[in-house]
This record gives C-alpha cells, sequence and structure tokens, in this order.
C-alpha cells in the first residue's frame, strides 16, 4: 500500500504568506487614508488661517461632496474638521506624525481626543502598533488610565525594574472593573471570576500573557500545593505565578510566592525558558511596608493592588504628578 503523503505543513506555509500579504495590504490601504485625511487637514488648516475658512464653509463642503460623489463615506462637517485638528496636532510633532499613518483613524481619534499630553499620546499609538487594538480596546485602556498607571508603577519601582527586568511586565496596580464579585467576596470567588472574564483580564495585563492553568498544581515532597493563576509570558519566555489576596498585602505572602517560583523554577521551567516570575495581586498594600519586603527579595516579584472599579482621572493625574516632583527632587539632591 502506497504512503499517504501529507502536504499540510506545505499548505500553512502558503496559507501564512497569504495572510502576512493581505496584512501588509490592510496596512498600507490604512496608511494612504490616513495621508488623505492628513492632506485634506493641512488644506483646511491653511485655509482657516489664510482666507478665514470656518466651520460653516467646512459644512457647505461636505454638503457639496454629497451631492457630487454620494459614494464617498466618512465626509461628513464635523469628520472633515476633525481632519484639521488631527494635522494641527501633529504636524510640527516629528516623532510622532510618522506613527499615526500605522494605526486606524478610529483610533487615531480617540488617541487625540483623550490624552493632552505627547508622551501619553505617542504610549497609546505604540501601544496600538503593538497590540493591533481595536477601537473598544483601546477605549477600555485610556479609559482606565493605562498611561497613568504605568508611568506611577515605572517611577516608584525603578531600582527594582533595573534589578530584575522582567518586573518590567507587571504594573503596580491593576484595574478589573469587568468583574462580578459578590459583595463579600473570598479569594476563589475572585478566581473565578478572573476565568470568566479572561479575554478582558489578559487585556488588562498584556496581549503577551498567555493562560496556564487556575490552582495550577506543584508537588513538593509528598505535598500538593496550587497556584491561583498560572501564565506565561511569550516576551519574557517565562512562567508568572499569580496569587490572589482580597485583603491587605502581608510580608508572609511573598514567602508563600517564591515557594511557589522554586518549584515552579525546579519541576515545571523548561530549560530554554527564563526564571519565573511571581505577582501578588492585593485589594489594598502599604508601600512601605511592600519596600521594605521586597527590598531582599531574591526571586522576581511584584505586589499590586486592584481595584473594581475604574480610577479617579484627576486623583489618578495628582498621583502621578506627586511622584514625578519627588522623583525629580530625588535625583536633583
Amino acid at each position: 500500500m502506497a504512503d499517504i503523503i501529507s502536504y499540510d505543513n506545505d499548505f500553512e506555509s502558503i496559507i501564512a504568506i497569504i495572510e502576512q500579504s493581505k496584512m501588509r495590504a490592510i496596512k498600507a490601504v490604512n496608511a494612504e487614508l490616513i495621508d488623505m485625511y492628513w492632506q485634506i487637514g493641512k488644506y483646511i488648516s491653511e485655509k482657516a488661517a489664510n482666507d478665514g475658512w470656518g466651520k460653516g464653509i467646512v459644512q457647505e463642503f461636505a454638503n457639496y461632496l454629497k451631492q457630487t460623489h454620494p459614494t464617498a463615506n466618512g465626509f461628513s462637517a464635523q469628520n472633515i474638521w476633525r481632519m484639521k485638528q488631527f494635522y494641527e496636532t501633529y504636524n510640527q510633532n516629528e516623532k510622532l506624525s510618522p506613527l499615526v499613518r500605522e494605526i486606524t483613524w478610529s483610533n487615531n481619534l480617540l488617541i487625540m481626543s483623550g490624552c493632552k499630553t505627547d508622551e501619553a499620546k505617542e504610549f497609546y499609538i505604540r501601544l496600538c502598533i503593538a497590540n493591533s487594538y481595536g477601537k473598544r480596546e483601546l477605549e477600555r485602556q485610556i479609559d482606565s488610565m493605562l498611561f497613568e498607571r504605568t508611568m506611577i508603577s515605572t517611577t516608584k519601582h525603578k531600582e527594582l525594574i533595573v534589578q530584575h527586568p522582567a518586573v518590567g511586565a507587571l504594573k503596580d496596580s491593576y484595574v478589573l472593573e469587568f468583574l462580578e464579585v459578590p459583595e463579600d467576596y473570598k479569594e476563589k470567588d475572585l478566581r473565578k471570576s478572573i476565568i470568566s472574564n479572561l479575554k478582558q483580564f489578559i487585556l488588562e495585563f498584556g496581549k503577551d500573557f498567555t493562560f496556564v492553568g487556575e490552582e495550577y498544581r506543584v508537588q513538593v515532597g509528598y505535598t500538593d500545593f496550587f497556584i491561583d493563576l498560572l501564565f506565561y509570558n511569550r516576551a519574557l519566555s517565562c512562567l508568572v505565578a499569580i496569587e490572589l489576596k482580597v485583603g491587605k498585602f502581608k510580608p508572609e505572602h511573598l514567602g508563600q510566592l517564591n515557594f511557589y517560583l522554586e518549584a515552579l523554577n525546579r519541576d515545571v521551567r523548561k530549560p530554554n525558558e527564563n526564571p519565573s516570575v511571581g505577582l501578588i495581586l492585593c485589594a489594598t498594600k502599604d508601600d512601605t511596608v511592600v519596600e521594605y519586603a521586597l527590598s531582599s527579595n531574591l526571586s522576581p516579584a511584584m505586589v499590586a493592588d486592584y481595584t473594581l472599579q475604574l480610577p479617579d482621572k484627576k486623583l489618578l493625574e495628582e498621583k502621578l504628578r506627586e511622584i514625578t516632583m519627588l522623583t525629580q527632587a530625588d535625583n536633583q539632591n
């Protein structure tokens, strides 16, 4: 009987070529679309500056375009005026003006309207490019003030991140407003709700995280131990153990986490993978207690708190401002 030849690998290689070409085509079309909006915005901006064009003339143009080119979509008076604002926002910024062509128009509008500083705009633009965010995903990240939380986390734990680069993938605080837990919830309720909303949980943690298991069993001696949540981070090439605490952080929590990391490194980690990283996710924490607990910790770990509601924007901005000022003062001394 003749051997059956499988061409699956060859077929998948061809499909990969097709998908890559389609993706490049989509990116090229998007870049052309954004460039067209840029050129329209530039034209109207110059007309507004030199010939006094305002929203009234833009409305006339939108009506004219609708009558003469009824199939042309996306050219309402409001959207055309946004093209002007888009051009004026980025035309003097040599760093960001090339990047805006790499993301969609809807994402550009969200970033332009939701970010006050160039630093925040660059953060979200690069986030979209790296993760191929759609509108809803980006909107959620802006609403949860990911930029401010990331800056606070990086500033507060700068020395720890330098010591353990893997910790840089973790944040100081997480927003889990999508979870549905009972009023007097326990750790198991929190864990189950995270599993039920895994897609949104990974969006908050980062797309490089892939889920491995809940109550992941590790055996040490003759005793079984269970890690609340275990993930794998593709960018870091390492396992990430997450321990959930519904109360306040206690130093002894770190001892438990270190034990789990040692077990993972000895018995689960593959030879080509980096040492495992740990995260204690608790309801509240005292930053001084956390600093003392982590100062002599040998394993790469982070202690973060979580909230079940979106943060207050003004309070978070003020907190970032205070931390930044303190950091600048320390650097000057």
